[in-house]
């Protein structure tokens, strides 16, 4: 158990670096067999849309996302990691992507303003926030009264995840499918 918390993160805010690293290679042989682009598409991300990658690591859908909010839409990627910030900016670089922006977050906080983004998403992430209640209200508070939350269950349980969620008292779980679950703020 102790290894596997080591490899994927699970309860640790911060990754090692070389975990990091792994990860990220791990990803780019992943993403090959399943294209992010067919994942990213069922989000609901339109034209002009404020997007929120939570989590956003290497930046896996950072590229897709700014595609799909196009010129008017904007992407932010959040993640407490450098090496992630540092991986996104390259990418802002290598693809001219003008629509995306990096955020480094503290702990479960970020420097968004509130009522900011349409869509948020945290894919592979979730599993590794320790306090899961303050995370999900700083998420409802940066997304707007009718947006919507996707979040993977990562490497936990489903019904551990739901179990998150609505001990929050922040969301409402509007669907689920075998990938994700998507959510909209409770008031």
């Amino acid at each position: 158990m102790i290894m596997k918390n080591k490899l994927v993160g699970t309860g640790v805010e911060r990754m090692s670096d070389t975990t990091f690293w792994i990860m990220k290679q791990m990803f780019k042989i992943y993403y090959l067999i399943k294209p992010v682009n067919k994942y990213i598409k069922r989000f609901g991300i339109k034209q002009g849309d404020s997007v929120v990658d939570y989590g956003c690591g290497p930046g896996n859908f950072i590229r897709n996302a700014s595609v799909l909010a196009g010129e008017a839409g904007i992407v932010y990627a959040v993640d407490v990691h450098e090496s992630a910030i540092s991986s996104v900016g390259k990418l802002i670089e290598k693809y001219n992507l003008k629509n995306v922006r990096t955020i480094l977050a503290v702990k479960n906080h970020c420097s968004l303003p509130d009522k900011t983004a349409d869509i948020i998403y945290a894919i592979d992430m979730f599993h590794m926030v320790p306090d899961t209640d303050s995370f999900l209200c700083e998420l409802k508070r940066i997304i707007k009264p009718n947006g919507k939350l996707i979040i993977e269950d990562g490497h936990q349980p489903r019904n551990m995840a739901i179990e998150k969620i609505n001990k929050s008292g922040c969301w409402k779980i509007k669907e689920m499918n075998k990938k994700f679950i998507t959510c909209i703020p409770s008031y």
